[in-house]
């Protein structure tokens, strides 16, 4: 299923990890495991945040996707089903069928 993963880093450990260099080895180590399809960096809420969007074939990987996050940023997250446009009009037409 395609899911969008949000991260929003932790200031104060943002900081931090961008001086010791852990910023980049965490991002890197999340983009080499979830492969993302697509990842964009912003800020958002006064936060440093990331958005990725990726194929998570099951729940258990969320532990493998999410525990570096969590441990070296201290990162909030937030992941949630997503569709493309060809899969919304797939659904939408399924919705229209049963009507």
């Amino acid at each position: 299923m395609r899911m969008m993963l949000r991260v929003r880093i932790d200031t104060a450990k943002a900081n931090e990890a961008i001086r010791s260099g852990q910023l980049p080895k965490t991002i890197n180590g999340f983009v080499e495991r979830a492969r993302p399809e697509a990842s964009y960096f912003t800020v958002d809420n006064g936060q440093r945040t990331a958005f990725f969007f990726f194929d998570m074939k099951e729940s258990s990987e969320m532990p493998v996707l999410g525990e570096d996050l969590f441990m070296s940023l201290g990162a909030e997250l937030h992941l949630t089903p997503v569709m493309n446009a060809d899969e919304l009009r797939k659904g939408l037409g399924a919705f229209m069928e049963r009507m």
